[in-house]
């Protein structure tokens, strides 16, 4: 059984350079979660999209993210710290839109950016919560760019 404290060592394994240990401790963390640990399994998702060598891979993992996010309540994420589950889905649907543009798709990338946008309102109005809304901002730019090609 997979618990916090393992899965925030891996995303410091992660976060700290070395992406294959980084990734081999997340997927160790992901095959100790259950179906019920969505909390565990969208932060695990979320941070294995962004080392995967192939885009398809990379979706996938966000898509997992975000679908293990439509089960998380804010006490779910308590012990990593997070006080609103609500304040991650931006951060969900700009990884998620970014990925989808870049494999072509177009409209998916722009649900995405527009739902990302709907729920910016619940970002901090801290530094990150700035580069979020920035990020969701550019996303939309290039949707928008995307679609008068």
């Amino acid at each position: 059984m997979t618990d916090w404290g393992d899965i925030t060592q891996a995303i410091g394994i992660a976060l700290g350079g070395d992406e294959h240990g980084g990734r081999e401790a997340l997927q160790a963390c992901w095959a100790g979660t259950a179906d019920g640990d969505h909390a565990q399994r969208c932060i695990l998702a979320h941070y294995l999209a962004d080392l995967q060598s192939s885009l398809d891979d990379e979706v996938a993992w966000d898509e997992t993210a975000l679908s293990e996010h439509a089960h998380v309540v804010d006490e779910d994420l308590a012990p990593v710290g997070m006080t609103s589950a609500a304040a991650l889905a931006p951060s969900l649907h700009l990884n998620l839109g970014d990925g989808y543009l870049r494999q072509g798709r177009v409209g998916d990338a722009s649900t995405q950016a527009t739902a990302g946008m709907r729920a910016g309102s619940m970002l901090p109005t801290d530094g990150y919560g700035a580069f979020i809304r920035a990020g969701l901002q550019r996303l939309q730019d290039r949707v928008r760019d995307a679609e008068y090609r």
